[in-house]
């Protein structure tokens, strides 16, 4: 008998829509943002010391909410100078407001800027950028994703949001920083609307594997087929990995994450890496299974240390041997197309 049988129900038997997201349009010709004085004069003043709290610029989703793709961003209160005046001039010289930054950092502005789950305005909130004072937070982001869906705050538009590393783990839309264009110069394009991409990092989905063991206040998160979790990813354990992988939300089944090329494709068990998985996906949801490969635990390859979800425990990260000799062999290991190998 199957150890997760019965102890800890696999799979949700909802279908996951993982054949709908396409690659995503390149968007064509873009010009500058023509950003108001505000993306340009509001991270001077905040470095200056001056009155930012008498400034507010206009926020994403400033009601905790995410805009609508498509729509214009809601706005905050007119930002006014400490000295009550509306402030119309554009900056004239770009460096003399803000420091030249890296590659993978950037000022932002405005406030109450809301970061998501995934690269979809429309998925779950998970922490907010600028949260009292306009300017005050600058991002580092690894990569950015044409999601093909506009966003825009007045006449500065885009259709990319950023993954973030800091201050917040997420994805933000890139109206969001302060720079002239409509995407991040100098950080790698990955396209999908967010589905994974030749590229990722198998670091990054062993990190985010990790953050269920202690998110539920210093506890695992729980195991439920019919819930999903604050990041909008279902509790069972194919959301668990396609939470990992930074699938769309509420994440695929486990049916979906063995049949589907454009996700996972089947490799050898001498081929196992940190980050791809071993599947059961026979059955129903009482008996299927996923979990995600970190390790060898020796050089016989006798077990191995994985990141699964199961039932009457929740998140767990431990020795197994499923499709190991001697162990569970109905499963079957598979290689997410991320990773690019």
């Amino acid at each position: 008998m199957y150890e997760h049988s019965g102890t800890h129900p696999a799979d949700s038997t909802t279908p996951a829509d993982h054949t709908t997201a396409g690659d995503g349009g390149t968007g064509g010709g873009r010009s500058p943002f023509r950003r108001t004085v505000l993306r340009r004069v509001l991270p001077a003043v905040a470095a200056a010391g001056i009155g930012v709290a008498g400034f507010a610029g206009f926020a994403h989703g400033s009601d905790g909410t995410a805009a609508t793709a498509g729509t214009t961003l809601s706005r905050d209160t007119t930002a006014t100078s400490s000295a009550g005046s509306v402030r119309t001039a554009r900056a004239t010289d770009a460096g003399s407001v803000r420091q030249a930054a890296a590659a993978a950092d950037f000022p932002t502005w405005g406030t109450r800027w809301v970061v998501h789950a995934t690269a979809d305005v429309d998925s779950p909130s998970v922490g907010l950028i600028n949260k009292t004072a306009p300017g005050q937070d600058r991002i580092t982001a690894d990569y950015q994703v044409d999601t093909g869906r506009k966003v825009c705050e007045g006449n500065a538009c885009s259709t990319y949001m950023a993954h973030l590393t800091g201050p917040v783990t997420g994805f933000l839309s890139v109206v969001a920083v302060d720079i002239p264009q409509d995407r991040l110069p100098g950080v790698p394009v990955q396209g999908g609307g967010g589905l994974p991409q030749p590229g990722g990092s198998r670091q990054e989905a062993l990190n985010r594997a990790a953050t269920w063991l202690t998110a539920d206040n210093g506890a695992q998160v729980p195991y439920s087929q019919a819930k999903v979790w604050k990041d909008g990813y279902r509790q069972d354990c194919s959301g668990y990995a396609s939470m990992a992988l930074g699938l769309p939300t509420p994440g695929t089944n486990t049916v979906g994450l063995a049949t589907n090329r454009s996700l996972t494709r089947p490799i050898s068990l001498g081929e196992l890496k940190p980050g791809d998985l071993l599947i059961d996906a026979a059955g129903d949801n009482n008996n299927r299974h996923v979990v995600i490969f970190e390790k060898w635990n020796n050089d016989a390859h006798s077990s191995y240390t994985a990141y699964e979800q199961r039932g009457d425990h929740g998140t767990d990260h431990r020795t197994l041997t499923y499709g190991l000799p001697g162990g569970d062999a109905e499963f079957t290991p598979y290689r997410p197309v991320k990773f690019g190998d």
